[in-house]
């Protein structure tokens, strides 16, 4: 479904404010979980920029409805967004859904694997700790702004069911999503049509062309990709909108339920844009997408 709004608004843009190598204050919290217990694979050292987290935004019990959703915040995969990431965590908890804000390991420090790597750990850690975080195992999404909806649309078609001989328990659960909401995403690393500071950032100046094919997510969506929710406005200056087109047209060839909101003028890296009369009702139409998919009562 695309809805067009014909109002633009010129909003300040932190993600754009911020060059790419840059790393956002929001740094994990206080309440932060590591995602391995000893160093992540590939690790270079054991420095806060090594260490993958998830910061969980819990609700209160009586308004848990027992889902969860891991946050990945934008910003080129060279930073990571605040506005991408507190906010979107913050309005989950208020609405019953536990919310785990991942922090990813960034370039120049780290590329591929790492990112893939640590949005899939993510996912898992999750869903083997559903039970001391109260959360159904079967009801666990992805969202993900820009370059961390590349990571979520990663999340969303680079999964597997998990090792059952793993000797880390963690590692034997699977790292499908149960959803994916991606905001204005960057999809593809195709480049006629990506953020190239972000296929840089993940793939390095020369990637394989195996490695682009593989990580320009719309060529891997397949009937197991999970509802996706996405949000895009049409003069995106930064992420061509025929990144979100693409994928959804993906999901709709291969029968996966797909709700596509498209806005008629907007900037990039909105986040919730909640002080956007227009832009700001994005995330309505995101709340009765969640209630009709067992996310929110």
């Amino acid at each position: 479904m695309i809805r067009s709004m014909a109002i633009a608004f010129a909003l300040f843009t932190p993600m754009l404010a911020m060059s790419l190598g840059q790393i956002g204050p929001f740094g994990g919290g206080a309440n932060a979980v590591r995602l391995w217990a000893g160093r992540a694979p590939g690790a270079v050292a054991d420095e806060p920029a090594d260490i993958p987290t998830i910061t969980p935004y819990l609700p209160s019990p009586e308004k848990a409805t027992g889902a969860a959703i891991v946050v990945c915040p934008g910003g080129g995969y060279g930073f990571l967004a605040d506005h991408e990431a507190i906010a979107p965590g913050k309005w989950l908890a208020e609405r019953g859904v536990a919310a785990f804000v991942l922090k990813y390991r960034l370039a120049p420090r780290y590329h591929y694997p790492a990112m893939p790597r640590d949005v899939s750990r993510a996912i898992r850690v999750v869903r083997a700790r559903a039970a001391e975080w109260k959360v159904d195992p079967k009801r666990i999404g992805i969202w993900g702004f820009s370059a961390g909806g590349h990571l979520a649309s990663t999340g969303a078609t680079h999964f597997d069911d998990g090792k059952p001989d793993a000797e880390d328990p963690i590692e034997r659960v699977s790292s499908r999503p149960d959803c994916a909401i991606l905001c204005y995403p960057v999809i593809t690393m195709d480049s006629s049509f990506t953020h190239m500071g972000s296929r840089v950032n993940l793939l390095g100046d020369n990637p394989a062309p195996s490695l682009v094919e593989r990580f320009s997510n719309e060529k891997q969506v397949t009937a197991k990709t999970p509802p996706t929710f996405i949000f895009h406005t049409a003069d995106d200056g930064a992420v061509p909108l025929k990144n979100a087109l693409e994928f959804a047209a993906s999901c709709r060839k291969n029968n996966v339920p797909v709700e596509l909101h498209v806005y008629e003028h907007g900037p990039h890296g909105v986040g919730l844009a909640q002080n956007d009369p227009i832009l700001g009702t994005w995330t309505g139409h995101l709340e009765a997408w969640l209630k009709q998919h067992g996310f929110l009562k």
